[in-house]
């Protein structure tokens, strides 16, 4: 009777330890995960020069949404762009849009290889790693499409909100 008692415990402790952990990777994906490795590399050291590549609207650009995190929820909405590329990508005028027509518009920004930008859908001072939309109300819903555009109108990038 007392293997059968450990047995059991053993069983419920594995399932409780097992909930908790999911509960807990659940909640830092959907809250934190996008805010830690986003990084936008700073510009090259006077002396240096980085070669500036021009956008040829036939060719794919290596940029791409890597994630939205917190959709729903305004104090913890962001999207997460990635340029993936050599060189440099000018983000100016360059455009996100949801499915019902809010439209971000980047400032002037570069980014370079691996380099990526948050954009807070809530108010906030811009830096080179974050970018603030300044909105009253959370844009992404789960299952919709997030949409980066060129200056051009090219679509670039699209991400599925999950």
């Amino acid at each position: 009777m007392e293997r059968r008692k450990l047995f059991s415990y053993l069983l419920l402790n594995i399932f409780v330890s097992a909930t908790v952990t999911g509960g807990m990777l659940f909640w830092y994906d959907r809250n934190y995960r996008a805010s830690l490795p986003a990084v936008a590399q700073s510009a090259p050291a006077s002396g240096e020069t980085a070669s500036a590549s021009a956008l040829d609207p036939q060719t794919d650009v290596p940029v791409k949404i890597s994630s939205v995190v917190g959709a729903g929820s305004l104090s913890s909405e962001i999207v997460v762009v990635k340029f993936e590329g050599e060189g440099q990508l000018d983000l100016a005028a360059w455009q996100l849009k949801d499915e019902n027509g809010n439209i971000f518009t980047f400032p002037k920004l570069t980014l370079y290889p691996n380099g990526a930008v948050q954009i807070h859908t809530i108010s906030g001072a811009d830096t080179v790693i974050d970018l603030y939309w300044g909105l009253g109300e959370a844009v992404w819903n789960s299952g919709e499409n997030a949409r980066l555009y060129d200056p051009q109108g090219n679509l670039r990038a699209v991400y599925r909100v999950p």
